[in-house]
């Protein structure tokens, strides 16, 4: 039989002197806790009768609500006649008391990125939810293909819906907040190790996205044990559980000068859009690798005295540069359209929402993809085999670079908060030493 008794957990003790009143369900020595919500200093606290001393100006109030707990929880032991586990049964007193669910919690969070306006991530986030959705609604017994088809059936669905104005990150969130397959007991280390192998076999994904999913499962745990729903113990990454490991990205290999002339030389189209392309990345490379959804949310009001002044969208930092002389020839090729633009320099934002700042996500991400699929034919006729991508015009500059600037000016133009970030990202394009040092034993 489950024993059954409140405890005070000294462990979870907040600054203010009181901790945490949990049920505490023990059986086949294994125990789970069960938060009431109620907090108590450790003077108001009897801990052999597992009550609050008269000395607690509500003592009644919450050793009545206590005993309440203690009833319901013995009743569920008693309905299933003590037939299953302390874990079991928690999740019995849970639904009971309306906890929430894993997917709950995490759409929670990612509605709140949503109305901060963090569009990028808390699509990502969302990816994860209906990734972690088509784990637990897989039948591995189907082939492979089979079960890989229908996902990506159902994905194009999705895609598609919502373009046509039918489907809604918020419907997206709605549906997690109401989907309660996933509890936070389920997702154990055998759950997790289980994931892994399904987000690599059957959604394609590498070693890095699937570390990103982790981490993020990880966060909603770390914000369900800050919030008291869950206890601690059934945290699946603590000590020799899973450990999250990130290992270091691919090399980064950006485009040496030749190949950027190659791409300067090239004839289009005027406001083709493979021409606005070219344009777009040339910008980004001119302006120390500045982020093309930056470049194009450009504005003509950024550009006093031959300088560009602008915040850098993904941390706010502002920044203040000089405008090469390559830029400006690609600059004044737009001018003259600055009206129609909508004050923009490029034309991707022309018909934005101005305060709207998910149709801004929308059409900065639109172009962005656009963008992706030209330089990939701008590649094949510069020859470039290099995979040709917005990212990568950071990375030239970077490869360029090399290690004739110093470290605190690459930090300024990169816009990075640590040193200590430049010089990794750097270390990707600075292989000086390393081919002296081989070429002193191979040239003997």
């Amino acid at each position: 039989m489950a024993s059954i008794k409140i405890v005070r957990r000294k462990n979870k003790e907040r600054k203010d002197g009181t901790a945490p009143l949990a049920l505490r369900l023990s059986k086949n020595y294994k125990t789970n806790y069960f938060f009431t919500g109620q907090y108590i200093l450790e003077k108001d606290w009897d801990c052999e009768n597992g009550k609050v001393k008269r000395t607690h100006p509500n003592h009644k109030k919450i050793n009545n609500f206590l005993m309440k707990k203690i009833i319901e929880a013995n009743d569920i032991s008693f309905e299933v006649n003590n037939k299953i586990s302390s874990k079991e049964l928690k999740k019995k007193i849970v639904g009971l008391n309306n906890q929430k669910s894993f997917f709950e919690l995490a759409a929670n969070r990612i509605e709140n990125k949503f109305k901060k306006g963090t569009y990028s991530v808390a699509k990502s986030e969302l990816s994860i939810l209906h990734n972690l959705d088509e784990y637990l609604s897989s039948k591995t017994a189907l082939p492979k293909e089979v079960i890989i088809s229908g996902i990506n059936k159902r994905r194009k669905e999705r895609i598609s819906r919502a373009k046509r104005n039918g489907y809604s990150y918020e419907d997206g969130i709605n549906y997690f907040k109401n989907n309660t397959k996933l509890e936070f007991q389920d997702i154990d280390q055998s759950f997790i190790n289980k994931y892994k192998v399904f987000c690599s076999a059957y959604l394609l994904q590498k070693t890095r996205t699937i570390t990103n999913q982790l981490i993020f499962i990880r966060t909603i745990f770390n914000i369900a044990i800050k919030d008291n729903l869950i206890d601690n113990t059934i945290y699946p990454f603590a000590n020799e559980k899973e450990r999250i490991r990130i290992k270091s990205s691919n090399h980064k290999i950006g485009l040496t000068k030749k190949e950027i002339e190659k791409i300067e030389q090239l004839n289009f189209p005027k406001l083709s859009s493979i021409w606005h392309t070219r344009n777009v990345w040339l910008i980004a490379f001119y302006f120390a690798g500045i982020r093309i959804s930056d470049v194009v949310r450009l504005k003509w009001s950024d550009f006093k005295n031959d300088r560009l002044y602008y915040i850098m969208n993904k941390n706010e930092k502002p920044l203040s540069l000089k405008i090469p002389e390559k830029a400006k020839s690609i600059l004044n090729k737009y001018k003259k359209h600055s009206k129609e633009n909508n004050g923009y320099v490029f034309p991707f934002l022309q018909k934005v929402k101005e305060h709207n700042t998910e149709d801004m996500f929308r059409k900065t991400r639109n172009a962005t993809k656009l963008f992706n699929k030209y330089l990939k034919r701008i590649a094949v006729q510069c020859d470039i085999k290099k995979n040709l991508s917005n990212h990568i015009a950071r990375h030239s500059f970077g490869n360029i670079a090399g290690d004739s600037i110093h470290p605190l000016m690459l930090q300024k133009l990169y816009r990075h908060s640590d040193l200590k970030t430049t010089l990794n990202y750097q270390a990707n394009f600075i292989h000086r030493d390393a081919d002296e040092a081989l070429d002193s034993v191979i040239n003997f």
